[in-house]
C-alpha cells in the first residue's frame, strides 16, 4: 500500500542545517554559552507526526496525538520548521489529556479555524479518574466536544476501523481482546450515569497500521491501552497481512501494576518478530531493557525527537 513511511516520535526530528540558533542578551552569553540553539523539549505526553508516501508519489501527513500540553507540540513545530497547517488530518488515539491537550495550541496556531478532521472512538469524551488504593482519585480533564468544533475541528467518531488516503493508512478503531493476560488497567474508572464505575478495558484506544509494501505491517500506538499484542494482532486480523515490520509507540507496562504481564508481552510481541521495536512514553524502563535484551536486533531506543524513516523493499 506505500512504499514509505516516516514517523517522529513525540515530536520530530533535528531540522536540516541544525536547531535554530538563540540570540542572548548581556554578559549571558560569556556565563553560560557562546552560542545557545533552541531544540526540542520533552515532557510525559505522546505526539507523533506521521508522513506516507504513496507508490505514485503522493505524500500525505497525519498528527497521531497531540501531547500533554497545550504549547509543546506546536512549540516543537516552530523550533524544527514544520508549520501546523502541513497536517492534513488529526488521529487521537484515546482520550487521555496526554495525548489530546495539545489540540488547544494546534487550533490557536491555526488561528482559530482549524479546518482538520479529527478521528475518534466514541468513548473519547468520558469522564475518567485513577484511583489507587490508598490515595485520593485523581480526575482526568476532558477534552470538550463544543471547543473542538467551535475551532473549526470536524469531529468524526467511529467505533469501527476507517481508511485514511485511499486506503492507504488504517485506523483500527475498537481493538479486539485475544490474549488471557492483556486486561486493561484495574485502577482506572470513568463515570457512567453519575456514578464511577470500573474502565480497565478503555474501549477508545485505537492504533495507526500502514502496510509497506513486501515488508509488512507498521503499526504505530498512543498508550496500548489493548494490548499491544491484541493491538498486533487485530492489525493482522484486519488486513489478511501476517507479517509485521514495525511496532512502536506506547506500550503501556510501566508501574507494579503491569509488571506481572511484561514477561508475557515480550515473549507475544517476540512471537510476532517485527523487524523493529520502538518503545515510547508508558512502556517504563523494565520492560524497555526486557525487549531490548530478547529483541536485540529489533529493539530502538526512543527519546524526543526520534526520527524513523521506512521504506518498502
Amino acid at each position: 500500500m506505500s512504499p514509505h513511511l516516516s514517523t517522529t516520535c513525540w515530536t520530530f526530528s533535528r531540522p536540516l542545517g541544525g536547531w535554530p540558533r538563540l540570540p542572548v542578551a548581556g554578559d549571558q552569553r560569556q556565563a553560560v554559552v557562546e552560542e545557545l540553539v533552541d531544540g526540542p523539549v520533552g515532557e510525559h505526553g505522546f505526539s507523533a507526526l506521521v508522513d506516507v508516501e504513496l507508490a505514485g508519489g503522493d505524500w500525505h501527513r497525519v498528527l497521531f496525538d497531540a501531547g500533554i500540553s497545550p504549547d509543546g507540540m506546536v512549540s516543537n513545530m516552530g523550533r524544527l520548521g514544520l508549520a501546523p497547517d502541513s497536517v492534513e488530518v488529526v488521529v487521537c488515539s484515546h482520550g487521555h489529556f496526554d495525548h489530546t491537550t495539545g489540540l488547544d495550541g494546534l487550533a490557536r496556531a491555526l488561528g482559530g479555524h482549524a479546518n482538520l478532521p479529527v478521528l475518534i472512538h466514541p468513548e473519547f469524551w468520558s469522564k475518567r479518574r485513577i484511583a489507587l488504593p490508598g490515595r485520593e482519585p485523581f480526575d482526568m480533564p476532558v477534552t470538550s466536544r463544543g471547543a473542538l468544533r467551535d475551532v473549526g475541528f470536524e469531529i468524526i467518531e467511529r467505533p469501527e476501523p476507517s481508511f485514511l488516503f485511499g486506503a492507504s493508512v488504517l485506523i483500527t478503531g475498537e481493538v479486539a481482546r485475544t490474549t488471557d493476560f492483556e486486561k486493561g488497567m484495574a485502577v482506572h474508572q470513568a463515570l457512567r450515569n453519575g456514578l464511577w464505575k470500573p474502565d480497565p478495558l478503555i474501549l477508545d484506544d485505537q492504533a495507526l497500521v500502514v502496510h509497506l509494501r513486501d515488508r509488512g505491517l507498521v503499526v504505530l500506538t498512543g498508550c496500548g491501552h489493548a494490548g499491544i499484542v491484541n493491538t498486533v494482532r487485530y492489525a493482522r486480523a484486519l488486513t489478511g497481512v501476517e507479517h509485521v515490520h514495525a511496532v512502536l509507540g506506547g506500550f503501556h507496562l510501566t508501574g507494579k501494576v503491569f509488571e506481572p504481564i511484561i514477561g508475557p508481552t515480550v515473549d507475544g510481541l517476540a512471537a510476532l518478530a517485527p523487524e523493529v521495536v520502538l518503545p515510547a512514553h508508558c512502556t517504563g524502563w523494565q520492560a524497555m531493557h526486557q525487549l531490548a535484551n530478547q529483541l536485540p536486533n529489533a529493539f530502538i531506543p526512543n527519546s524526543i525527537g526520534t526520527r524513523l524513516e521506512l521504506a518498502a523493499a
